[in-house]
């Protein structure tokens, strides 16, 4: 058995977990789960929030105009879907997407550790401020002041910060210093990070 067959049966065997689960209210008003897609040999996974209404319909991460968005992101720097992993602190929809609870991220988090540890990425990177508040293990943080730093994770795992692409539709300037200009930056870094790995090397935002 091939190591990516067996990642594969695994990321099986947690995503089975997830459609069944029912550990927090979510289940009662989700339509489909959505544990996540991608490589499970990519070096870079990237982490949301929580599904939206196109997610809840298709079960499929970032879909949606936030989800398109993404995808030009990654485009810009010459990544694609299938280069990296995309999935969400909850996997399930929450009402009217307002922000996950503490008790809904805490009932999801083992399939999230689960998905990590099966991937074995070097490098997270967290859309928006909820995701990036729950791996740097504080209640809130400002993704303002956050954005475009490397932070130490556990398993030897770096954790990168990144405006949520729903936020930049919100705020759609390209002047300096806006948030659509920021994360130009930050996907530049994030490609330099997921090459560093693919080389061999240890991820630095250092030239």
């Amino acid at each position: 058995m091939t190591e990516y067959v067996k990642k594969k049966e695994l990321m099986m065997g947690i995503i089975r977990k997830i459609e069944e689960c029912n550990l927090c209210p979510l289940h009662l008003t989700r339509t489909n789960v959505v544990p996540g897609e991608g490589s499970l040999d990519s070096p870079v996974v990237f982490v949301g929030e929580g599904p939206g209404a196109d997610e809840d319909a298709t079960g499929r991460p970032f879909v949606g105009r936030a989800g398109k968005l993404l995808t030009k992101i990654l485009e810009s720097v010459g990544l694609s879907r299938e280069d990296v992993y995309i999935t969400n602190i909850v996997k399930c929809r929450p009402p009217n997407n307002r922000t996950p609870t503490l008790q809904e991220m805490k009932a999801c988090e083992p399939y999230l550790l689960s998905q990590l540890a099966v991937i074995k990425p070097k490098l997270i990177v967290c859309l928006g401020a909820t995701a990036l508040a729950a791996f740097l293990e504080s209640e809130k943080v400002q993704i303002t002041k956050y954005r475009g730093k490397l932070f130490d994770w556990h398993w030897g795992i770096k954790v990168f910060g990144m405006f949520h692409p729903s936020y930049l539709l919100r705020n759609p300037s390209t002047a300096p210093g806006s948030p659509k200009r920021l994360t130009w930056e930050d996907i530049q870094k994030v490609r330099k990070m997921y090459d560093q790995v693919i080389n061999g090397r240890e991820i630095s935002l250092e030239d």
